[in-house]
Parts: C-alpha cells; sequence; structure tokens
C-alpha cells in the first residue's frame, strides 16, 4: 500500500505529460464510497488501470491475470501496486506449471474470497471482463466473472452489503502516440442487490444477467466499430473534417465520441438505405488521403480561415512567436531530448504488440525523467554551489521541456503550411485539385449529415 501511495502521484504528472487531454464523463461516479467493482474494457494493458486510478483519491485493488505474476521482479511490482492474481483456465492448463480443473477451481476460490474481505472493508476493486488485452474499438464477449465476485460478496452478507458495480469505458484517440487524447465515460452504477431474487433461485442464470447488464452499459458508453474498414472510415472522418462536423464551438473530447457514434449510426444507415452515397464518400476520402501522404500533407496545413489580411496578420504573429521563442525552444531541447528519447526507442526495441508500446513509454519515461533530471541537477549544483540556482535549474526542466513540445508542434503545423504554399506556387494544378477534392468530400459529408438528421 505504501508503494501504491507514494506512486500514485507520480503516476498523476506522468499521465499529464503522457496525455494531451484526459478527460473523464461523470467523474462522480468514479468517486461514490465503496464497496465498489469497476468494470472496463481493456483496449491498452497496464495504461488502463492508470488513468482509472488518479481518478479516484481511496486505492483500487486490480484483478490482474496470473501470468504476470510469473516474474519476481514483476511480481513484486504488481503487488506492491495492489493488484491481485486471478486465475485463466487458459494460462494454466499448459506448461511446466500446468494446474488442473480442480486446482484452478481452487485457487480462483481464494483469490474471490481476497476480494469478498476487500470488500467487507469498502474497497474497491476494478476488473477486466474481457479477459484480455487488444488495441481495437471493439468488445469483446465478457466473462462472467466480475458478475460472480459481486454476487459472491453480496450473498455472504445476504445481499445487505450495498455493493455496487460502475461500468466505465475508456476510449484512446490514438492510443500508440504520444500527447494524444483518452475520454473515460463512465456510466450509471448497478446495484448488485438488485439480483438477490434471481441469485437465490439460480446463481448461474444470476450471473449472466448481471454480466449481459455490464455488456449493455459498457457498449453506450464505447466507440465500437465492426471491422477494420469500418474504423478506418470512420477515423478518417473524425480526424480530417470532424471539426466541421461539430456545432460546439469549444470542441471537447466529449463532442468527438459523440461525433465517433453518430458517425458509426450513420454509416451503418447509408449502408441499407444509400450504399452509393457511402460509396462515393469512402472512394473520395482514401483518394483525398492518399494524395496527401504522396505530397506529405495533412489536411490542417490546407486550412484557411477568414481574409486574407487575417490570415497573414496570422502567419506573421505565429513566425514572431517561434523566432522569439526559438532560445527557449533550444534549452528545453537540450535539457530534456535524452529522457524524451529513451522510452519511444525501448518500446519500440521491446515489442511488436501496440497493446503494451503506451505503458512501456510510460513508465520508462518515468524512470528516465526522473534519472536525468536528478543527474542534471546534482551537476549543476557541483558547478556553482548555490542551492538558489539548482532549485530555479530544475524549476525549468520541465517548464523548458514542456514548452519545447509546444513550440516543435507549432513550428511543425507552420513547416507544412510552408510546404502547401511552395507547392501552390510551384505545382498550382496539383493544389489546386487537392482544395477542390477536399471542397467536395465536406460538401459530401455535410449533405449526409443534413440526409440523416432528416431521417432521425
Amino acid at each position: 500500500m505504501l508503494f501504491y501511495t507514494v506512486m500514485k502521484p507520480l503516476v498523476q504528472v506522468a499521465l499529464r505529460v503522457f496525455f494531451r487531454k484526459l478527460e473523464v464523463r461523470h467523474r462522480a461516479r468514479l468517486r461514490v464510497p465503496g464497496p465498489l467493482l469497476l468494470a472496463s474494457n481493456h483496449p491498452n494493458t497496464l495504461m488502463d488501470p492508470l488513468v482509472v486510478a488518479v481518478q479516484r483519491r481511496q486505492p483500487i485493488a486490480f484483478l490482474a491475470k496470473s501470468t504476470f505474476f510469473k516474474n519476481p521482479i514483476s511480481r513484486a511490482i504488481l503487488e506492491s501496486g495492489n493488484s491481485i492474481p486471478i486465475y485463466r483456465r487458459q494460462d494454466m492448463e499448459t506448461g511446466a506449471e500446468a494446474l488442473t480443473p480442480e486446482q484452478i477451481t481452487a485457487q480462483n476460490e481464494a483469490i474471490f474470497g481476497r476480494c469478498y474481505d476487500y470488500f467487507d472493508r469498502q474497497g474497491t476493486i476494478m476488473i477486466f471482463p474481457e479477459g484480455s488485452s487488444v488495441a481495437e474499438r471493439r468488445l469483446r464477449p465478457l466473462k462472467t466473472g466480475a458478475a460472480r465476485i459481486a454476487l459472491g460478496a453480496e450473498a455472504r452478507h445476504d445481499f445487505q452489503l450495498g455493493l455496487h458495480i460502475v461500468p466505465l469505458g475508456i476510449n484512446y484517440f490514438d492510443p500508440q502516440r504520444f500527447r494524444s487524447d483518452v475520454f473515460i465515460n463512465v456510466a450509471r452504477p448497478i446495484r448488485v442487490a438488485d439480483y438477490a431474487d434471481q441469485y437465490r433461485q439460480d446463481p448461474t442464470a444470476a450471473a449472466d444477467a448481471l454480466t449481459e447488464e455490464i455488456r449493455r452499459r459498457l457498449e453506450q458508453r464505447l466507440v465500437i466499430t465492426r471491422d477494420d474498414a469500418e474504423d478506418q472510415l470512420v477515423t478518417q472522418v473524425e480526424r480530417t473534417f470532424g471539426q466541421h462536423l461539430i456545432q460546439d464551438d469549444e470542441e471537447t473530447l466529449a463532442d468527438n465520441f459523440q461525433l465517433s457514434r453518430t458517425l458509426l449510426r450513420a454509416v451503418r444507415y447509408f449502408e441499407k438505405h444509400d450504399a452509393a452515397r457511402l460509396g462515393d464518400i469512402r472512394e473520395k476520402l482514401h483518394a483525398y488521403h492518399q494524395e496527401l501522404a504522396r505530397l506529405r500533407l495533412t489536411d490542417e496545413a490546407l486550412e484557411t480561415r477568414g481574409t486574407a489580411g487575417t490570415r497573414r496578420n496570422r502567419a506573421l504573429a505565429a513566425g514572431a512567436k517561434l523566432v522569439l521563442g526559438a532560445p527557449l525552444y533550444v534549452y528545453g531541447v537540450i535539457n530534456n531530448y535524452v529522457p524524451y528519447i529513451i522510452p519511444s526507442v525501448v518500446a519500440r526495441r521491446a515489442t511488436k504488440e501496440v497493446e503494451f508500446v503506451a505503458p512501456i513509454m510510460l513508465v520508462t519515461g518515468m524512470v528516465t525523467f526522473s534519472l536525468c533530471y536528478a543527474a542534471q541537477t546534482a551537476v549543476v549544483y557541483h558547478l556553482t554551489h548555490d542551492w538558489r540556482w539548482t532549485l530555479l535549474y530544475l524549476l525549468s526542466l520541465p517548464l523548458s521541456g514542456f514548452y519545447a513540445l509546444s513550440y516543435w508542434g507549432n513550428l511543425a503545423g507552420r513547416l507544412r503550411r510552408l510546404r502547401a504554399l511552395r507547392l501552390f506556387r510551384q505545382e498550382r494544378p496539383v493544389i489546386e485539385n487537392l482544395l477542390r477534392q477536399r471542397t467536395t468530400i465536406i460538401r459530401l459529408l455535410r449533405e449526409a449529415r443534413e440526409a440523416y438528421a432528416a431521417e432521425r
């Protein structure tokens, strides 16, 4: 528990750095008093429990598959981080340490007992009913373990414990990319005691019914695509033209989530009622993105808003900021590049599984930044022998690092705009054709939105 308490603020800082936005909808539902069972989808392995744990003041115990506990080092880390092993039949029936079905059942009964004791102390447990982690916008079939644990804990107290299950959907907008977004969408709690009568008549049927209710509430809080083709289409629309389809002045992750859900419903509507329109949009989107990739441009680089004078003034202001901020950018890069680049190198070499990239980068970054900042600060103190200068230098490290990230994003965007302008002068017909493609797609999307809205 001490390790959990010490590490939680460090993880909070690391998550603020790693994600550009971490938005929680219905945060209060995550902070209700225990006993509580949090049931979530599982798209991003070890990152999933971290982004939830920092949202709740009280400690959370995590149910994790037993294979993570085989290594002594990972076992020590997981146990000190409040994790409880769960023994899955597919993991324990093969290999040198294979267990019989009876032994697996006995192991899990003991684990269930630990969960019951945790709930008796008004604790909170988090479980991933899918049983495995895959980086897809899907919801795989749910295991009944979460429901059986909840019902068993309540049955031990004749359904007077007051246990609730809170399903929550974790939606990553780009799970492998540093400085991407994550949207946690929390469902209404389920009162486990409502299943008391059904449990007394048939415990298995009660577990199945409770699992189905968890699944239903999770589906309402997630973006779920049927296949890679549908996912690619929706992703291209929301990332490239989302700002043209969202009506709010200030775009939030909740807006993006609702847009994705609406796009999926619209895609399925047009598949049935206007497949030609959908095929036309899909074809033009694909051709547009291919041309952007060939020219090494982004849609944002082609965006033009306001009058020519306004655009010129914005460009001059942006250029002035880049020039004036260059020294601070260089300072930030010099002091932060090594701890910044190591995590991505380690993640690429450590795994090919996309679900593990982000957690490896996060954990490695916590280590590299801590060690590098400590070493750099020690060097400065050794050179100056002045704690005031040393403290000032230490404070400048994260601030200049954040500034360097922001500066690089602005610089990259400005360079892409300059490249678009240069191509417009050198290959004007090509860029004019690209702009026509863009205008046509925006028109088709708006017409499709109006047609879909008219039918709702």
